[in-house]
């Protein structure tokens, strides 16, 4: 059981990444998942979460209406759609999962985790 966290990478202020999140030897379909991220320094904060069947969704205040969560269960895959990104939200995402199908957003609740992605906003 293996998450994998990919499309990070370097983008200036104002800019789009869009991050997957994918998984072997299981399916996500039956899993809540969770974008998180870690900042130099910082505590680890959720980001945004989205239900099993991908109906429910929560944002931290800071990305609502910058950032999108959504799935692909057929392709076993969660996005993380960013869009004007600011220098604040330089970090490491990961991606976790929890057998819950009920969205929630509790990092100590996830049984999943994968290796995350840098993604780097420059101002």
């Amino acid at each position: 059981v293996q998450l994998q966290a990919s499309g990070g990478g370097l983008v200036q202020a104002g800019g789009s990444l869009r991050l997957s999140c994918t998984a072997s030897g299981f399916s996500l379909d039956s899993y809540v998942i969770g974008w998180f991220r870690q900042a130099p320094g910082k505590e680890r904060e959720g980001v945004s979460c989205i239900s099993s069947s991908g109906g429910s969704t929560n944002y931290e205040d800071s990305v609502k209406g910058r950032f999108t969560i959504s799935r692909d269960n057929s392709k076993n895959t969660v996005y993380l759609q960013m869009d004007s990104l600011k220098p604040e939200d330089t970090a490491v995402y990961y991606c976790a999962a929890d057998v819950e199908p009920n969205v929630h957003c509790f990092a100590t609740l996830m049984l999943y985790w994968g290796p995350g992605t840098l993604v780097t906003v420059s101002s």
